[in-house]
Order: C-alpha cells, then sequence, then structure tokens
C-alpha cells in the first residue's frame, strides 16, 4: 500500500502523485455507493503493482476543501492583490485573508501591477504595505511584480505545500501563474476574461508540480463573498486583534462598544490599522444581519 496526492481527476481515473512519480488509478466501487468523491488534493492510500493500473483504498481525512476551485487539503494560497488598474481596495484584501483564516490556509500576499505605480503612489501605498508585514502577513510588493528574485522568493514559499491563487478579475493571477510555471500558457487579458464571465465552465482542475510546488492551474477561491463564521469567531480571524483579545476587560469582548478594550486602544494609538478596525467592524455587521441558513 502507497499514499499520495490527487493531482489530477479525469473520467473516473484519479492520477495520484507519490514519491516524485505519477500512478493512475480508479476508485473502488463502494466510493460510490458511500457517496464518497475523491476530490484533487486529496491525500489517498492506493495499491499500484504499475503506474498505469491502481485503485484508491481510502481518502484520509481533509483539512479543508474549496469549491472554486474543487481542491482539498489547500495549504497555502496567493492573494493576487492589485496595486493599480484595478485599484487597491483594502476592504477586499481583508476579506480575502478572513475567508483563508477561516479555512485554515496560510495566505501570502502578493502585489501585482505595482510597476504602474507613480512615485506617489507607491508612497502612498507603502505604510499598508508595511502594515500588512506587521501583522504577521508574508507579503511580496517588488516595484518590478515578476522580478527574478521576487519570483524566487515565491517559489521557495510554496515548496511542499498544495497551493491555489485568488484575487479579482483582472488582478492578473494568469499572469502570475504563467510566470511561474509558462508551460499553462494560460489565456490572460481582459477578452478571455470577458469570454469567461458569466460562463459555467466546467474544466478539470489539476494541481501542477511547479518546482516542488502543487499548484492549482485554475485559479478560483470566491467564498469570500459570502461569511460564513459567526460575530463571536470573527474576531479570532484577525491575527492583531486576536493576540491582544486577552488584554481586553471582558472576555469575548467583541471590540464594539465594550468598555476597558485593548483592541480599540491598539487602534487608537495607531497600533492596529484603521482600515483593518473599519474593516472588522463592517463585517461583523454583515454577518450579525445575515439571515440565518437552514439547509446547512
Amino acid at each position: 500500500m502507497k499514499t499520495g496526492t490527487i493531482q489530477q481527476s479525469l473520467s473516473g481515473f484519479y492520477d495520484v502523485y507519490s514519491d516524485g512519480k505519477i500512478y493512475r488509478t480508479r476508485g473502488r466501487g463502494n466510493f460510490r455507493q458511500k457517496k464518497i468523491k475523491p476530490v484533487v488534493g486529496d491525500h489517498v492510500e492506493f495499491s499500484a503493482e504499475n503506474q498505469q493500473e491502481g485503485y484508491l483504498l481510502k481518502i484520509l481525512p481533509r483539512e479543508n476543501q474549496l469549491v472554486r476551485p474543487p481542491v482539498a487539503n489547500v495549504d497555502m494560497a496567493v492573494v493576487v492583490t492589485s496595486a493599480k488598474e484595478p485599484a487597491f481596495s483594502a476592504n477586499l484584501l481583508d476579506r480575502q485573508l478572513i475567508a483563508l483564516a477561516a479555512q485554515q490556509i496560510t495566505p501570502v500576499i502578493f502585489f501585482s501591477k505595482t510597476d504602474l505605480l507613480t512615485d506617489a503612489e507607491d508612497e502612498n501605498l507603502r505604510p499598508v504595505i508595511d502594515g500588512y508585514r506587521k501583522i504577521g502577513y508574508h507579503v511580496l510588493a517588488n516595484q518590478d511584480p515578476f522580478a527574478q528574485q521576487q519570483l524566487a522568493e515565491l517559489m521557495t514559499l510554496l515548496k511542499g505545500q498544495i497551493v491555489t491563487m485568488m484575487g479579482q478579475t483582472g488582478a492578473g493571477k494568469s499572469t502570475l501563474l504563467n510566470h511561474l510555471a509558462p508551460q499553462l500558457e494560460l489565456a490572460t487579458g481582459e477578452i478571455s476574461q470577458a469570454l469567461q464571465r458569466g460562463r459555467h465552465t466546467t474544466r478539470k482542475v489539476s494541481l501542477l508540480d511547479v518546482n516542488g510546488a502543487l499548484i492549482a492551474d485554475t485559479p478560483g477561491f470566491s467564498s469570500y463573498e459570502t461569511f460564513n463564521m459567526t460575530v463571536n469567531e470573527l474576531p479570532a480571524l484577525f491575527p492583531e486583534m486576536a493576540d491582544l483579545a486577552p488584554q481586553c476587560k471582558f472576555r469575548g469582548c467583541l471590540h464594539l462598544k465594550e468598555p476597558h478594550c485593548a483592541v480599540k486602544d491598539a487602534v487608537n494609538n495607531g497600533i492596529i490599522m484603521e482600515s483593518r478596525y473599519d474593516d472588522y467592524v463592517q463585517f461583523h455587521e454583515l454577518i450579525a444581519n445575515q439571515k440565518p441558513n437552514y439547509k446547512k
């Protein structure tokens, strides 16, 4: 028996990556009976006498599972964040970071389009970049986004991980993927974006072995549009607030109207970024006003 990771699924066959080799396997019949559907990224136990005829025996417990793209056990997400065209949005970035924290996926913030900034715009953005670094996020924000040194740093972070890309339309996810894996030749540019939008393109997802990182070849992750956490879970998803929460007078402090709140003090003293706190308050209101989903 061997263990590996499903790298591609296609018409009932599963290509499993194990010890540097790919094994083509099929699911056992009881998978269907038990309504178990293997997905790309699943860690599995399988048997194989050769690389063409193997059988999946067991799917190991999943750490997490994404819907777009359908990938399990994602370790890292590269949050491709446009500095310009489309304009930088701290609110969107915070939504993405919260969604990843809820799934226990480590983010890497990659600023794209930094080469389009004027000197003044670059100067305005630097304190924001430094702010996210201070929180503890890994931020890549070179003035040349595709400088070899920055791409090498990114690949070092991703090595040995299952990775997906996320970011708004036009942020440059496909362009970054093409720089990391030129063999992809992904369609980029506004025309291909416009064609794909609004059309349910069902296509297979593969994890590409890019210098030892398994990267999903389809950018995705749209679940930052919904907030699936409770108002009590939200503060823990902001690392800088979670760090200070034990110093608040009230246990379970939501950092809103409570007196003697260490988080609000930190905002007033410029220790916590005001934009982050404003987004926290907005997200809290959104969650509090959500209609309950009884279909869960």
